[in-house]
């Protein structure tokens, strides 16, 4: 109930559990109990309107209409208007307010909206009741729907993906109505960064608003016949968890994912269930929130959105996508924090101005080992976590990141430094790696260590090749020792700025210049260290001045291949490597 004395709107029990389990300190609810004069211009402004209701079996479905701005406008006080051409089919939204015997439309039912300006990062949250509606004959119906606003809600502009909105006519056609998501449906929700989510607090108030990050972002735990299930990470926002207080009283939520290239668009609705610190983390590493949703019925429809978007810039807050651990393998946190094993800095060479060796020591009550081939994961949060920030423009990517990373570990067990030490190599890249940069081996710096994992193993008894491209050499140094050197075809693609790296390297293994093909980009030899450069010239190393190329790669050496690098060769490299099987280590960063 609203209250009249300070014209504000009271937490339903759904939030306020959410706040509890959650720790937010309390202030009072920013919702205005009307529409609200700068909303009001926003919906004038925006392009699209995302749109929420209830079905006849009370499951929430999600829409989204509109492609120009103006199609959305205030009509009368707290009163807006919607005019726009519509999917008349398939739409769920258009067949449970606007098709059939809407008898009950007169009597109030329940609408929540988004207005969304995406390429200005603007949006403003609204619920109401529909007054009135119709919809003109025709696949691609004209929609008018009259909504009395009661409340509105403008919303911070965090993961908004900027896109140019332009008008398109729906020509519907359905894919598929199963809540088994087609191989298409699928394909979408890989390349999905925008995606809309509307919930009902029982069938008093209902809420849509939009969850943005990387592409992929929301993943697919499995997708049997009865229906697909999918999980996805609530990010560091308002703290207000409007959405997640309704799916706390009211387990059920719709959705609505766009495809804004093809106008191709995915409905569905399903139950939910809220993951929270250990529980998020088991199923989607690196999340303190996470939201499961099993899939209910789901409509997969081609080109039946009422516009398209042009891509423009990512939010600067977008993380990495998160995988599931049913899709990575990834480390196991130690549960008991009293065995938890610690890592020690011990030493740290500079290689080249951006690339620095560290080597640690291990400690703790129980033994850990590692074999060759191996990550490591080390936590910094202690050292880095600033904590809770709603707004962090000069380092927008800290407020998601919990500051556990991985290394590949360069280091042979137990050769030439103890069995209870081991080395990464690194480059300078981000918020932790500069933190190592800067710290003194002198420090004592001492960091959980999370556990080794991984299983990039090379191996062969006959001819080995492994490409890499710069530090994605890595993973090959750890297991030199037990390689046969001489059966090794290596294909380094290098940037002459880390030539200390190729030097460090021969020098550590004077026998793997004999087995390398070098290719050397960027190559500028005025100010060079000669000492350096004659050196590796005369190493035996074959250098080749260029940039790799598929012809560089004898594809008749072996039938299994090697690969560490990062994306964009990676990407060439699989295209070169068609028929053979090709071993990889993702290098995203």
């Amino acid at each position: 109930m609203t209250s009249l004395l300070t014209n504000t709107l009271p937490w339903h029990e759904g939030e306020e559990r959410l706040h509890r389990t959650l720790r937010v300190p309390y202030s009072a609810n920013p919702t205005t109990p009307y529409l609200s004069p700068r909303a009001a211009s926003l919906v004038q402004q925006s392009p699209l309107l995302a749109l929420g209701t209830l079905d006849s079996q009370g499951r929430p479905w999600s829409t989204i209409w509109g492609g120009t701005a103006g199609f959305a406008t205030p009509v009368a006080e707290s009163m807006i208007g919607l005019q726009t051409l519509v999917d008349s089919k398939y739409d769920p939204v258009v067949q449970a307010l606007l098709t059939g015997n809407q008898t009950d439309a007169y009597t109030g039912k329940m609408v929540s909206g988004l207005a969304v300006d995406l390429e200005n990062r603007r949006r403003v949250k609204l619920y109401g009741r529909m007054v009135t509606g119709s919809l003109s004959d025709g696949d691609a119906g004209q929609a008018q729907l009259v909504v009395h606003i009661e409340q509105s809600l403008g919303n911070c502009p965090k993961y908004m993906n900027k896109r140019h909105i332009v008008p398109a006519k729906p020509d519907s056609k359905l894919i598929s109505d199963s809540p088994q998501l087609s191989p298409t449906a699928v394909e979408l929700l890989s390349r999905a960064d925008t995606i809309f989510v509307s919930s009902s607090h029982g069938a008093a108030t209902m809420d849509t608003n939009t969850r943005g990050g990387p592409p992929g972002f929301m993943r697919v735990e499995s997708n049997n016949a009865s229906g697909a299930v999918l999980v996805y990470p609530e990010y560091s926002g308002n703290r207000l968890y409007q959405t997640l207080g309704n799916l706390e009283t009211t387990p059920l939520a719709g959705f609505v994912v766009p495809d804004f290239d093809s106008g191709n668009v995915l409905y569905f609705t399903g139950s939910t269930e809220i993951l929270v610190g250990k529980d998020a983390a088991a199923v989607l590493p690196g999340s303190n929130l996470a939201v499961r949703v099993t899939i209910a019925a789901a409509i997969f429809v081609e080109n039946g959105l009422g516009f398209r978007g042009e891509a423009g810039d990512p939010s600067p807050y977008n993380p990495r996508v998160r995988y599931l651990v049913n899709e990575k393998q990834v480390f196991v946190t130690q549960k008991d924090s009293d065995s938890e094993s610690m890592a020690t800095l011990i030493k740290k060479e500079d290689i080249t101005p951006s690339i620095q060796r560290f080597r640690f020591r291990i400690s703790g009550r129980n033994p850990i080992s590692w074999s060759a081939g191996q990550y490591v994961t080390l936590s910094f949060e202690d050292e880095l976590n600033m904590g809770y920030s709603h707004m962090r423009d000069d380092d927008p990517t800290s407020l998601n990141d919990d500051f556990v990373r991985t290394f590949t570990v360069s280091s042979y067990p137990g050769r030439d430094i103890p069995a209870d030490q081991f080395e990464i190599m690194v480059r300078r890249h981000g918020a932790v790696t500069r933190y190592l940069s800067q710290v003194s081996e002198r420090a004592g710096l001492e960091i959980p260590l999370k556990g080794f994992g991984g299983s990039f193993q090379v191996s062969g008894k006959s001819i080995v090749p492994y490409v890499a491209g710069g530090i994605g050499i890595t993973p090959l140094l750890a297991q030199l020792p037990e390689l046969d050197i001489s059966q090794l075809r290596l294909f380094w693609s290098i940037s002459f700025n880390d030539l200390g790296l190729v030097h460090d390297i021969f020098q550590r293994w004077p026998q793997l210049p004999l087995s390398t093909t070098l290719f050397i980009t960027n190559v500028e030899l005025d100010g060079a260290d000669r000492q350096m450069w004659d050196g590796i010239q005369s190493s035996g190393v074959q250098i080749i001045r260029r940039r790799m190329q598929a012809g560089d790669l004898d594809l008749a050496l072996a039938d299994v291949w090697y690969l560490c690098a990062g994306v964009a060769l990676k990407g060439m490299v699989l295209n070169w490597l068609v028929g053979k099987t090709v071993v990889y280590e993702d290098f995203n960063y």
